[in-house]
């Protein structure tokens, strides 16, 4: 990427990201609106260079500073990431537009010994997350986690099998140039290594398939709903794992998608009609407290409880959050008040199953143990068990993976945790809960 424009851009966008506390994905959208002269395939090389700067950010750091503690200007970290990245030469790149010496800068990071930096900047994670993994897991599978969360996510799709069996959707896609394979653990799962411009073709217009990791499939089939059931989708965002579950149900029962976000729900209106599905409430509430979820107390089947968490799972496709410390005591404290509140709505013998994309026991393990221990009227059901029922065989847990916090118990066969360097999917922990019924 030696076209000035180009150097510009990547530059004054990965400012904006590191500075403000908007996703990056929602900054780049921003930008590239406001900067109609960059054509697609110009907008692919920012975005492309953008994120790998985002993920290499504390090492390309180290070595522009040379200690583990500076920090280097945007266009001294897209000058680096394109010498270390991209094989831009020197000259090159003071022909981009580059406002320092890249002679220098080449040299110096020729020079780096990245070897010697502290692990957390190696792995390019910040202290805090680097420490609380490491406590969790321990050096040798903080470090396989760590590489894991510096490659790029795999495109993965869910075909709606309300439209089409997965072979279907991918003989269709594969028609239109776009060859996939599938998915190891989700049955309805296709994947491909690379990011493709795949809403545009007529299998996605004609609702075959919706974009969604395959860990994230996982959880809804936990929930196991049944046809002509009441489900709620506690926290439905944009509504993917609505539709998911939507498509479990075969278009019948009712599923209530909650959600705080208007603008989010809205967002489920068109994906609905493309899938085919009406069988979907969009309900807006004010909070988890809001009476429009007390009026559906002890009288749903099925929660889904995908609770607002750090995100530290997501890092393959969201590099830009770990950069942005999270207020964990805060993020708990919500957690905890969600998790109480779509408890209420489940009837007896009911099943809820509470989720995050964070890799921190705090929002995972701590979360549930105080739900059971203040819940007596609600046991944990073993998740693998229920996935294998299904026909679903994760790798089995080894006491490396199971974080240190859960000790020398059993805890391990009833929580799922997924994580990218052992099942190549986003990192998710879910636990599945069954309200008894009274004697």
């Amino acid at each position: 990427m030696t076209n000035p424009l180009l150097f510009q851009s990547a530059a004054e966008l990965l400012g904006q990201i590191v500075a403000g506390r908007s996703p990056a994905d929602a900054v780049m959208e921003r930008y590239f609106r406001a900067h109609s002269k960059l054509g697609m395939r110009e907008r692919g090389a920012v975005a492309e260079t953008v994120y790998a700067c985002l993920r290499r950010k504390r090492s390309l750091a180290f070595c522009i500073t040379g200690n583990h503690e500076g920090i280097p200007s945007a266009e001294d970290l897209v000058a680096a990431c394109l010498i270390t990245y991209q094989g831009v030469s020197a000259r090159a790149l003071a022909a981009s537009g580059y406002p320092n010496n890249a002679t220098t800068l080449a040299d110096q990071i020729r020079r780096c010994a990245l070897e010697s930096a502290p692990s957390a900047v190696q792995l390019d994670l910040p202290d805090w997350l680097y420490t609380a993994l490491l406590d969790q897991y321990g050096a040798t599978e903080t470090g396989a986690l760590g590489r894991a969360l510096l490659e790029p996510a795999s495109l993965d799709l869910r075909v709606n099998t309300l439209k089409a069996a997965r072979d279907e959707a991918a003989t269709c896609l594969a028609t239109e140039g776009y060859p996939v394979e599938t998915t190891p653990y989700s049955p309805s799962g296709l994947r491909r290594p690379e990011r493709v411009p795949l809403f545009k073709t007529r299998c996605f217009r004609d609702g075959l398939f919706e974009v969604q990791d395959e860990g994230s499939q996982l959880l809804s089939l936990l929930l196991e709903p049944r046809r002509h059931e009441m489900v709620v989708d506690f926290c439905a965002g944009a509504g993917g794992k609505t539709l998911h579950l939507a498509a479990l149900m075969a278009n019948s029962g009712s599923v209530y998608a909650f959600d705080v976000s208007a603008k989010r729900l809205d967002r489920l209106k068109p994906r609905l009609a493309r899938a085919g599905v009406d069988n979907v409430r969009r309900v807006v509430i004010q909070n988890e407290r809001d009476v429009r979820v007390q009026r559906l107390a002890g009288k749903i089947d099925r929660v889904l409880v995908d609770a607002p968490c750090s995100g530290t799972g997501t890092l393959r496709r969201s590099p830009d959050i770990k950069w942005k410390s999270p207020d964990l005591d805060a993020l708990t404290a919500t957690q905890r008040s969600i998790l109480a509140s779509a408890a209420s709505l489940v009837k007896p013998g009911g099943r809820l199953v509470y989720a995050t994309c964070s890799l921190l026991q705090c929002e995972n393990e701590a979360v549930i143990r105080d739900f059971l221990a203040e819940h007596a009227d609600f046991s944990a059901l073993s998740a693998r068990s229920i996935l294998e029922r299904r026909g679903i065989h994760l790798p089995p847990d080894t006491n490396e993976t199971v974080p240190k916090f859960a000790g020398n118990s059993r805890d391990h066969d009833f929580f799922l945790r997924l994580l990218p360097h052992r099942h190549h999917t986003d990192g998710f922990f879910a636990t599945v809960l069954e309200r008894q019924k009274p004697d």
